[in-house]
């Protein structure tokens, strides 16, 4: 699904320095994995994240997702790529306050035009429904996030990542802000995704956490220094 191959992400400092974040870096990632990224704080585990995600681009090397490459791609088209094939999970839920759970879930639908007939909108409310149900809050979908713990909103900001069926789930930190009790359901959430077939790359600097992966990437000074299987019960 992923394949970097030699990427490079440098960033610009005053005085004309420049901070190498990612250093050669190669990377595979098959469609079904459940791959956790982790590394000491600077070791560039961010960078590469943000890269998978198009948010930021290399400095050298190439990137394709699902055999396409990303160079040279305008500014929509890599919006277009974005909201087909990635959801993005971040440590901060980024739930909009005034706004129910149901319509939290539902925002991505405003910036899908194409996808915004009746049968489409509709769709799109069943499966939010569906999804909530799944884990648990069906009862609490016309409340607030305010009204939610930690942990459920969490767990609403994954619904609203996987409403438009991406096949990719990017996480980064996402049970940064949790207490353990909220991270343990966070991350059996995580854990019944992947056996349905979803592809996860995630961020963590929790062992625990990154134990639950079937793959852990291990990064130092931008380099990846281990690349090793993890959890496959």
């Amino acid at each position: 699904m992923l394949s970097l191959k030699n990427v490079e992400r440098r960033y610009a400092q005053s005085g004309g320095h420049a901070v190498l974040a990612l250093a050669g870096v190669s990377l595979d990632i098959a469609t079904g994995e459940f791959v956790a990224i982790v590394g000491a704080s600077g070791s560039g585990k961010s960078t590469l994240l943000n890269i998978l995600g198009l948010l930021d681009q290399p400095s050298m090397g190439s990137y394709q997702i699902a055999g396409q490459d990303v160079a040279g791609l305008s500014d929509d088209a890599m919006s277009a790529l974005r909201n087909q094939k990635i959801g993005f999970v971040f440590q901060s839920f980024h739930l909009m306050p005034r706004l129910s759970v149901l319509d939290n879930v539902l925002l991505p639908m405003r910036y899908a035009k194409s996808q915004q007939s009746p049968a489409a909108l509709q769709a799109a409310e069943q499966r939010a429904r569906s999804l909530l149900a799944r884990i648990g809050l069906s009862d609490r979908i016309q409340h607030t996030p305010s009204e939610l713990s930690g942990g459920q909103q969490q767990r609403v900001a994954i619904c609203r990542a996987l409403l438009m069926q991406a096949p990719l789930l990017l996480a980064d930190e996402p049970t940064g802000n949790l207490d353990s009790k909220s991270a343990t359901g966070v991350v059996q959430m995580l854990r019944e995704l992947h056996a349905d077939g979803q592809t996860i790359v995630l961020v963590t600097h929790d062992s625990d956490i990154a134990r639950e992966a079937t793959r852990v990437v291990t990064l130092k000074d931008g380099v990846v220094i281990s690349d090793t299987q993890g959890n496959t019960g």
